[in-house]
């Protein structure tokens, strides 16, 4: 018998924006076979996903404990949502408003990110 699909809106503040959260979510929930959505909002980033109880409690733990490493996870506020079916997962463009988000420092550019502006066979060269 088929597992039970959940939905859950995750609303996670702290310095989540402008340190690769986005990206790192929907990694996350591709690995973990979630269906849904993330994006910024004025107060940090909601994720929206759909899919089995264990995955959906396992993106939860990830947010709060294993996010990129320039994060800084303040809250992770989880509220149930019924499920409406879908399939993918998406990075949805940022809402606009007035925030109230963390800004991130500016951190300087790591060796491997050097090299690859100097070596004219990688796209990144001379960006």
């Amino acid at each position: 018998m088929a597992e039970q699909r959940v939905r859950s809106r995750f609303e996670v503040s702290g310095l989540v924006q402008g340190v690769g959260f986005r990206p790192f979510v929907y990694v996350t929930a591709s690995e973990l076979g979630l269906a849904g959505t993330v994006a910024n909002t004025s107060a940090g980033v909601v994720v929206e996903v759909e899919g089995a109880a264990a995955a959906v409690a396992e993106l939860a733990h990830r947010l709060a404990h294993a996010a990129p490493p320039l994060a800084d996870v303040q809250e992770v506020c989880e509220t149930p949502q019924p499920a409406r079916g879908g399939t993918g997962f998406t990075i949805e463009d940022s809402a606009t408003g007035t925030g109230r988000t963390l800004a991130s420092p500016d951190v300087a550019t790591c060796d491997d990110c050097l090299r690859e502006l100097a070596d004219p066979a990688d796209r990144r060269y001379r960006h």
